[in-house]
């Protein structure tokens, strides 16, 4: 393709709570088995896009681990692969990235050194299937300098507000952006994917720096948009952004639906992800599971309903579980009832004990005890 790839995965939300606290958004854990990043990564893969940055920051030890290995995501080659790129202090800069123009413009070399005429930039907390590909060859049919792939959203689907909002005309050249207004005027949301040519792109971050500006969608997206010519890329398939608690828990409740799960990991492109070497899930004699999810390294004992249950996993003896997601490595005693909530990684949950939430306000569940203690 004649493209290279930047994800931008560095940020963090306050709309996360809790979830944020030890791993970048992009980096939160997704459908049992994989995590958000891995859908723009392999969309860039699937896009045949051979060189492919990520930008990390925001507590990316999780994801830095993540990552550490290019292979899954077909990036092990001699020319191109997956270079992750965090911030780095020089002799003129010793500042994090301010805001996601800043991120590009610090590593702008990146872009110069590259020889592809053009740039796909993609978020890293999306998850959907798009090929870039389709993008660029109607970014090009349209001679747009930014194409914004777009999505209208359903009112019960997601707070519009959260996202930039677009008007456009019947050709899709878009008319008016406004980033997370109050009041949204129209339903078509920015998804936070953009196809533009490389040397405009350089030259634009380069006119950012000089006027001290730092915000890619603020500062170029919408500052230009009555002077370039950006258009949009409709979206009819499914996205969902993971950046608040109750979108991160619809998001994964939707993998519960067949026709979800079918067009993920049933249909062509695959989905792809750093596999460990785990068991299959385990569900012995007084297990009882319906409509959900157990991946591999779970051991099932208790009753399980319409919940996901990511990887080692450990359901006790007269243990109900119900609505709820429970993330990596949690372990959870005999005769406990969870209903509606999201347990973090690594937990114990004691024997005997009650965790409820509100449907539609999940309840976030961090114990503090150590697994191992008396």
């Amino acid at each position: 393709m004649r493209a290279i790839g930047i994800i931008l995965a560095g940020g963090n939300s306050s709309r996360m709570g809790d979830l944020s606290a030890k791993r970048a958004i992009a980096a939160m854990p997704i459908a049992g088995s994989y995590r958000a990043i891995d859908f723009s990564l392999s969309n860039m893969s699937n896009s045949h896009i051979q060189k492919v940055a990520v930008f990390t920051q925001y507590n990316s030890r999780s994801l830095n681990e993540h990552l550490n290995s290019s292979k899954w995501w077909d990036f092990g080659r001699k020319q191109g692969g997956l270079y992750i790129i965090t911030p780095t202090i020089t002799a003129t800069n010793s500042y994090w990235y301010q805001g996601t123009a800043d991120a590009l413009y610090q590593n702008i070399n990146f872009l110069k050194d590259a020889h592809e005429p053009y740039v796909v930039i993609a978020s890293g907390d999306g998850v959907y299937k798009l090929d870039y590909n389709k993008v660029l060859e109607e970014h090009i049919a349209k001679g747009a300098d930014i194409t914004v792939v777009t999505k209208d959203l359903k009112p019960d689907e997601d707070d519009i507000s959260r996202f930039g909002v677009l008007k456009c005309d019947e050709d899709g050249k878009v008319i008016d952006f406004e980033e997370k207004p109050l009041v949204a005027e129209t339903n078509t949301a920015s998804i936070g994917v953009y196809v533009i040519r490389r040397r405009q792109l350089i030259e634009l971050l380069e006119a950012c720096a000089q006027e001290g500006r730092t915000d890619f969608v603020k500062d170029i997206i919408v500052r230009y948009k009555s002077v370039k010519k950006i258009y949009a890329y409709r979206l009819g398939t499914y996205w969902r952004n993971i950046g608040s608690i109750d979108s991160y828990y619809r998001t994964n409740m939707d993998f519960l639906k067949k026709e979800v799960r079918d067009y993920f990991f049933r249909t062509q492109p695959d989905v792809y992800t750093k596999v460990e070497d785990l068991p299959p899930a385990k569900f012995n004699g007084e297990a009882v599971v319906s409509n959900s999810l157990a991946s591999s390294g779970c051991i099932i004992n208790g009753t399980v309903e319409n919940s996901l249950l990511f990887k080692k996993v450990y359901v006790g003896n007269n243990t109900v579980i119900k609505n709820s997601i429970i993330l990596n490595d949690v372990h959870i005693g005999d005769n406990c009832y969870i209903e509606n909530c999201i347990v973090e990684s690594r937990d114990t949950i004691r024997a005997n004990t009650v965790h409820t939430g509100e449907v539609g306000n999940p309840k976030i569940i961090i114990e503090k005890s150590f697994r191992y203690t008396v």
